[in-house]
């Protein structure tokens, strides 16, 4: 159940950008915004086009809020989530909601876990009792967690353990953030996994899950004051919690030394340069510098259009692919990322150092209006284009909400992206693309004899 996905403010847009849409932004959905008593925090946003509805909790905690070596613990948790309550035992709601036509996930991120359900409309009062049940009322036993504890060491094997990409992702985030959290998987470190306990899940449930630490979205076909009504009966009794440990952690010093690792591993079939540099979130961001950051990566390395495709795909046919990527809804300082795989008879050296080359000019020479203009448009209307989704509506909010943005900072997200200037974007790639910021990674394949035995 575990999600990393790359959620980010290019995603948190509720109006239309182009002028021939000019009434559809002013008839945008109006999202709505209500704290209970309690604290619990619940956007609202309408979307009448079908009879359904997709309700999501999240909880403003994640990996990152783990005590120190209980890696995995919000994912783990967030798997013992769905083994029931006095009142609603182990299967129960899974059973309804498929009864129902529904469908159900979970997710976990280094700054938020979140719960979900897509259900017709008439539904939605079902779903908020569930969850609201097991808020505060999970009951675990060690008949019910050691088995679980099994099903995530799986998962781990299945989605790191197995995969080169995701070990060498793996080892450059440990790499790259030397102080902060961040540094170690969402997932967790496997010989942390395996000591994980009942006390463990337990201990983080009642410190964390409360109202007061919660936001519910709601998109769909739903009036507001209706679904205030029905939040407030189903959460509205869960008592508020007094003690919510706060939301500090330990930070990153100034970065002084580029860094670099090479894994080798047998499965890797395809040689593959990856870089990440330490930059800001939105949330740490000054105004202006984390879209200029999201600019600067569509302009880089989103599409055949890019400049890192251009150059080293289509002109100098060094590499079969390359990309950049930016990742702005965290709560601490983020990612930004670039790489791509060499064509035969190309190494990784040369692949970097003509990588390196593009990053050089972009910084002495800038991007040029054509750039500027063609990734602002594109960035925007991605964003309309997935507005038809009603579940990355409610989930650009609940990003939002959980990693330090706000209802009006979705709202005015596109206007700070057209203010973006040529000179912004360059500032960003000479004050953040710098290589004592960031660390490079090489994944070769491992042709040793020990290699040939493991695999």
């Amino acid at each position: 159940m575990l999600s990393r996905t790359n959620l980010t403010l290019t995603a948190l847009v509720t109006v239309i950008a182009t002028p021939s849409l000019a009434v559809a932004q002013q008839r945008g959905p109006e999202v709505a915004d209500f704290t209970l008593a309690n604290g619990l925090e619940l956007i609202v946003i309408p979307d009448h086009r079908a009879p359904v509805v997709t309700h999501m909790i999240w909880y403003k905690v994640g990996a990152a809020d783990e005590t120190p070596g209980k890696s995995g613990l919000a994912h783990f948790l967030e798997h013992l989530m769905f083994k029931g309550t006095a009142k609603n035992p182990t299967g129960k709601f899974s059973q309804v909601v498929a009864r129902i036509g529904g469908q159900e996930n979970a997710f976990t991120s280094q700054d938020y876990t979140g719960y979900y359900q897509r259900v017709p409309s008439d539904q939605l009062k079902t779903v908020m009792e569930f969850e609201a049940d097991r808020m505060t009322g999970l009951q675990l036993t060690d008949d019910v967690v050691l088995p679980e504890r099994n099903v995530i060491l799986e998962e781990q094997n299945q989605r790191i353990g197995n995969n080169p990409r995701a070990r060498l992702g793996e080892q450059i985030d440990a790499a790259l953030y030397l102080n902060n959290p961040y540094g170690k998987p969402v997932i967790g470190w496997r010989h942390e996994m395996e000591e994980l306990s009942r006390d463990d899940a337990i201990g983080f449930y009642r410190r964390f899950y409360a109202p007061n630490n919660a936001v519910v979205v709601i998109a769909g076909d739903v009036d507001p004051a209706k679904a205030r009504a029905l939040v407030e009966e189903a959460y509205g009794k869960v008592p508020r919690h007094n003690n919510l440990p706060p939301r500090i952690r330990a930070q990153e010093p100034p970065p002084v030394a580029a860094r670099s690792l090479t894994l080798a591993d047998a499965r890797a079939e395809i040689p593959t340069l990856q870089r990440e540099y330490l930059v800001p979130s939105f949330a740490t961001s000054k105004r202006g510098e984390s879209m200029a950051l999201e600019v600067l990566a569509h302009i880089l390395g989103s599409g055949s259009n890019s400049r890192l495709y251009r150059g080293l795909v289509v002109d100098k046919q060094v590499a079969v692919a390359a990309n950049a990527w930016y990742d702005a809804s965290t709560l601490d300082l983020s990612k930004f990322a670039i790489g791509g795989s060499p064509r035969p008879g190309v190494t990784l050296t040369q692949l970097e150092a003509e990588t390196d080359a593009i990053v050089v000019e972009v910084i002495a020479k800038g991007v040029t209006a054509e750039e500027l203009e063609r990734a602002k448009t594109r960035l925007i209307a991605d964003a309309v284009y997935a507005l038809d989704n009603q579940a990355s509506m409610a989930r650009w909010y609940g990003t939002a909400m959980t990693t330090g943005a706000s209802v009006n900072d979705v709202k005015n997200w596109p206007d700070r992206i057209r203010a973006v200037t040529a000179e912004q974007v360059q500032d960003a790639a000479r004050q953040w693309l710098d290589k004592r910021r960031s660390v490079t990674g090489y994944l070769v394949k491992d042709v040793s004899p020990q290699a040939e035995k493991r695999s």
